[in-house]
């Protein structure tokens, strides 16, 4: 079996502070993503930075505090790229791609729309970029993994309140349609794709104690190609652990 984790952190150093690298030893996961890291590699502790018995990559962002990714990996892949090799969002340290040989791992930080409209046109043109690269490797007959917080809840089911939301960046109709497309393009959300009728959520607001009354919003997800598809075993949300405002994901495949 294959175990994969994916974990909106809000920031890795307060993560650190508060238990993350004993959860990462808990999990027993073989690869580990995290976004919004907040963080360069050099502004990080020794065994934040190489995690025992994982091959640790990251990606960050020119401005500081701000943005990033990183992937642990108990076999280091055969090549890692950090961005989607397009000017517009590789500054923002939000993506890393992994070959690791049987599959080829995207982890994410898609971008928030909320500072407004010119920041839902920033994201909706990432969404696009990212599915080229998507269906390039697919066109080569590679198996695609893609996780991380992808800032868009699809599906009524997906939040709390739907009908409150519609203008409200993260569930306007712009964004669900380009989300839609990832699964034309050939991608599952694999929690959905297990669990049809299940309410989950994997963010939920701090100002107002949102998850206190479990008022959350879907926007974490993990996404298979039609060829992993029946390797597929368990897709969970980890609503129980804390230390972020949103909550860890997984992903077991029968490899």
């Amino acid at each position: 079996m294959l175990k994969l984790y994916s974990w909106n952190v809000n920031g890795i150093r307060a993560a650190e502070k508060k238990g993350f690298l004993d959860w990462l030893a808990a999990t027993g996961a073989d690869v580990v993503a995290v976004q919004e890291t907040k963080a360069h590699p050099d502004q990080l502790s020794a065994r934040l930075r190489e995690p025992a018995g994982y091959a640790t990559h990251w990606d960050w962002a020119e401005k500081k505090g701000y943005s990033g990714v990183a992937t642990f990996a108990r076999t280091a892949p055969v090549a890692s790229e950090r961005g989607l090799g397009d000017a517009r969002f590789d500054h923002e340290g939000r993506t890393l791609i992994q070959d690791h040989g049987t599959f080829v791992f995207f982890n994410i930080y898609f971008p928030n729309g909320g500072r407004g409209p010119e920041w839902v046109q920033h994201k909706l043109a990432f969404y696009r970029h990212f599915m080229t690269r998507v269906q390039a490797y697919r066109a080569a007959g590679r198996a695609v993994i893609v996780c991380g917080d992808v800032n868009t809840a699809y599906a009524e089911i997906d939040l709390a309140r739907p009908k409150e939301n519609v203008k409200t960046s993260g569930f306007m109709p712009e964004e669900r349609a380009a989300m839609g497309e990832f699964y034309t393009g050939g991608l599952t959300d694999t929690f959905r794709h297990l669990h049809p009728e299940a309410v989950k959520y994997t963010w939920w607001d701090q100002v107002s104690r949102a998850r206190e009354r479990n008022v959350g919003w879907r926007l974490d997800y993990f996404f298979v190609t039609p060829d992993l598809l029946p390797r597929v075993v368990a897709a969970e949300v980890h609503d129980d652990v804390q230390g972020s405002d949103h909550c860890p994901i997984s992903l077991t495949l029968d490899v």
